[in-house]
């Protein structure tokens, strides 16, 4: 749908950068999707808030209204992809991350399921999700281990996420 001569004119004169800023984007986005890893889950989402988080076995360092504003979630499966930005990221640039990626924010509850399935995972992948609250302020479920300790924190976030989080999305 281009006209032909400016295309041409483009492709003789600017080729060579025409082609380098093709590459750098198609890198983005290979680079953005590398180093992600996948876990099918089967979920109930029928349980509270409260019995998704007990049922991980997890010690529990929970805000109670905010694991009341947990969403659920659709559907019995999911598909559960984590991913590593690899630098300080506010709550804002990680909502971009996921974008990058082709995900949205993966539900407490799917989260939650593929740390029960498997609870070793977080012990070297601190993983977590986020949504807003209906005030607008950003919330977490975060998996890991602390110590000797596996942990799942709920709460409410106003700092940037450290380098060595994963996040886990789910398919747009």
């Amino acid at each position: 749908g281009f006209p032909s001569e400016p295309v041409q004119q483009v492709i003789e004169h600017r080729g060579d950068a025409l082609v380098a800023e093709l590459i750098a984007v198609v890198r983005k986005y290979v680079d953005a999707n590398s180093d992600m890893i996948v876990r099918r889950v089967r979920v109930n989402r029928g349980c509270s808030p409260q019995q998704v988080l007990e049922a991980t076995g997890r010690r529990l360092y929970v805000a109670e209204d905010v694991v009341r504003t947990m969403p659920r979630g659709d559907g019995e499966d999911a598909e559960v992809v984590f991913f590593r930005v690899g630098r300080f990221v506010s709550d804002e640039d990680l909502e971009e991350e996921y974008e990058l990626r082709g995900l949205k924010p993966a539900d407490p509850y799917s989260l939650a399921q593929a740390n029960t399935d498997d609870p070793a995972f977080a012990d070297e992948r601190p993983n977590a999700t986020h949504w807003k609250d209906s005030r607008g302020q950003w919330c977490y479920a975060v998996f890991s281990r602390w110590r000797d300790e596996r942990r799942v924190d709920v709460s409410r976030h106003a700092n940037d996420w450290y380098d060595h989080w994963w996040f886990a999305g789910l398919r747009k």
